[in-house]
């Protein structure tokens, strides 16, 4: 594990774990050694929400929304938390 994911692992192990992440990797550029400044940080995690709804679950983050999709999923939200 290069010095740049070490890094970023020290920084989220504890929220993973807090919230139920079962497995989690880097992919994308943090693997390949390419990540800048500007890059987002690829993780595939699997999560407890997955076999409490036995179907899969798409998590996004409100930064992470997609422009084109943006307002549309604003309007729709329902809020659980």
């Amino acid at each position: 594990m290069s010095d740049q994911m070490q890094s970023v692992r020290e920084k989220i192990i504890d929220i993973l774990r807090r919230n139920d992440v079962r497995r989690a990797s880097f992919f994308g550029s943090i693997v390949r050694g390419e990540m800048t400044e500007q890059s987002d940080v690829d993780l595939l995690v699997e999560i407890e929400l997955e076999d409490a709804l036995g179907r899969k679950v798409d998590v996004v983050t409100y930064r992470s929304l997609h422009p084109l999709l943006r307002e549309r999923i604003l309007t729709e939200q329902v809020p659980i938390l």
